[in-house]
């Protein structure tokens, strides 16, 4: 049972990789192209990032803290 869990925390691992992978590709796709990119929609990266640096931004400590557990889930599953 143990060797299904791995199997499946490894593929998660990958698909957030790939995500990561992404994210920057989309952003610089659209600040390149004018925002609008068709398989992404209008501006739906940047503004979802700006969206989320904004909430992080108002919460003080606790988007930093937030912050901090979003970045150490994300190295963890990485490895």
């Amino acid at each position: 049972m143990p060797d299904m869990f791995d199997k499946v925390r490894g593929w998660i691992g990958q698909i957030v990789a790939v995500v990561l992978v992404l994210i920057p590709l989309a952003l610089a796709l659209q600040v390149l192209v004018g925002g609008r990119v068709p398989f992404l929609g209008d501006g739906g990266v940047a503004q979802n990032l700006m969206d989320l640096i904004g909430t992080l931004g108002e919460n003080g400590v606790v988007g930093l803290i937030a912050l901090g557990i979003i970045l150490y889930l994300f190295r963890g599953m990485s490895k």
